[in-house]
């Protein structure tokens, strides 16, 4: 039964015993465990078969030749991934063909979409799971989240969990490396939601067409494969140019939705402050009004997409307005910090072109009168193509600007900071020593602070009670990466220090 649908070129040994468990981290090995050997990006799990053994293992499932001493059963397979997940399914029942499963694709906005989705299915009396970018968290537990999409063997296992602990709607943001990766391969997903597609993690995809064939790639072939009714599968931004695509290329029942097209759900009478949103929603059905303490355009979308997968999945209208209202912060998606008489500070996710450009749009359009201060680095070892371009929009859309490091990662920050200096022309913004930004020196100006803390508390502190700042890239990330190591940093608590007027180094 375990190894029922796994595609095995060869078998060897005696693989009628029972399995206690299975991993593909030889160090998770236990007694009478199977371990499947993963040839990875960085180590390969061949190498590490001597130790799952050593550690209990005694099944093997392997894609390189290998043969099996005495006690030892070997399963070979033309792809070690594809058969994790299939024995993840088997190993753990098939939990996904017991929840309702929602997977969110696209570059921006999945997690809020998320936490909208949780709060409508929530306001409508279901329990609800989320896996994504902040954490995995159901009934009251909070997990933290490694990866956007879990590996497929915790897939499995965590939907299971949910199951077993009465959840009966789950919500799955899934990355494009998770698909690449055949991280939800077998699951059962009865939705999938399109947000958007921008530049972002090209240095994995090349392309932007490889990156939308593999976002594409779980509604052609991942989605169709899961179960369940006849209603729509897919909600779409249909405002989109790759959603458009998508609803052409791809044969499932679907809704789109949108603002400015004609869309199956569409917002209508579109008010936004910083305040909130208030729009008025058509669908089939008829209209309804909609409220959220979400800011900025790019979240109506959001809420638009929340809206459409909660109509197809059948929620009734008071549960949907109810839950879009409840939703009142996403964490380091524009969250606010401080309080009154504080500069209005926000922290933001944004680490794309797309992302940076929509938020610095959204603050501008808010501000009455002062200026817009931005502070955001580029991660290292990361897609080196759109520092530059995140930079020119940074210095086209800001008043003033610092240069910083996000997660520098194994790259030299200077060298990211350099990268992003390149997109912007000296007559869009003209660079100044740090000694002479803001106060000291008139007109649209920005300079270089690559310590991320000290960046932030600098333009804090040249910020005036009606300018805004914007604090990008990281959002509720509470660590930074430097070199190989991984140390505590927030942006939100280090904001909050210098709103406080504290120094950094009586924070720490």
């Amino acid at each position: 039964m375990l190894l029922q649908d796994v595609p095995i070129l060869k078998r060897t040994g005696d693989l009628s015993g029972a399995v206690s468990g299975i991993c593909y981290d030889s160090r998770q090995c236990g007694e009478n465990s199977l371990f499947v050997a993963i040839a990875g990006l960085v180590s390969d799990g061949h190498d590490y078969i001597p130790e799952a053994i050593r550690r209990g293992a005694r099944v093997i499932v392997h894609e390189r030749p290998y043969s099996p001493g005495p006690g030892i059963a070997a399963v070979q397979v033309s792809e070690s991934r594809r058969a994790l997940g299939i024995l993840g399914k088997n190993f753990y029942g098939a939990p996904s063909s017991r929840l309702c499963l929602v997977g969110v694709v696209g570059t921006n906005g999945k997690t809020t979409v998320t936490y909208l989705l949780e709060s409508i299915f929530s306001a409508a009396g279901w329990s609800a799971g989320v896996l994504g970018t902040v954490n995995y968290r159901y009934g009251g537990k909070v997990l933290a989240s490694p990866h956007t999409t879990p590996e497929s063997l915790e897939m499995h296992r965590i939907l299971r969990e949910m199951a077993d602990d009465g959840v009966s709607h789950v919500i799955a943001e899934v990355s494009s490396h998770s698909l690449d990766l055949r991280r939800v391969d077998d699951c059962a997903f009865d939705l999938g939601i399109f947000t958007n597609l921008t530049q972002d993690h090209l240095d994995y995809h090349k392309t932007m067409d490889n990156y939308f064939e593999a976002k594409k790639r779980f509604f052609r072939e991942v989605l169709p494969s899961g179960k369940k009714s006849a209603g729509p599968r897919m909600a779409v931004n249909g405002d989109d140019p790759w959603g458009r695509r998508l609803l052409a290329e791809v044969d499932l029942p679907a809704l789109s939705y949108g603002v400015d097209l004609p869309c199956d759900v569409r917002a209508r009478d579109v008010g936004l402050s910083l305040g909130g949103i208030r729009a008025t929603v058509e669908t089939a059905a008829g209209r309804f009004q909609v409220s959220s303490p979400l800011v900025g355009r790019f979240n109506l979308y959001n809420a638009l997409a929340a809206v459409t997968a909660a109509t197809a999945l059948g929620v009734p209208e008071e549960a949907i307005r109810r839950g879009i209202a409840a939703m009142k912060q996403v964490p380091g998606r524009l969250e606010k910090i401080g309080g009154p008489g504080d500069p209005q500070v926000f922290v933001d996710y944004a680490h794309t072109e797309d992302a940076l450009k929509r938020v610095l749009q959204n603050l501008s359009g808010f501000k009455k009168e002062g200026r817009l201060l931005t502070v955001f680095g580029c991660g290292g070892d990361r897609d080196r193509g759109k520092r530059p371009r995140m930079g020119r929009a940074a210095a086209e859309l800001s008043d003033l600007l610092l240069l910083t490091s996000d997660n520098p990662r194994t790259e030299e920050p200077m060298e990211i900071i350099r990268q992003i200096e390149s997109g912007i022309p000296s007559e869009v913004m003209r660079k100044v020593p740090p000694n002479e930004f803001a106060g000291r020196t008139p007109g649209r100006h920005y300079s270089v602070v690559p310590d991320r803390a000290a960046a932030i508390a600098k333009i804090i502190a040249c910020a005036g009670p009606s300018d805004m700042v914007l604090i990008a890239g990281k959002g509720h990330e509470d660590y930074q990466i430097l070199g190989n190591r991984r140390i505590a940093f927030d942006d939100r608590l280090v904001a909050g220090s210098a709103l406080a007027g504290r120094s950094w180094g009586n924070v720490h």
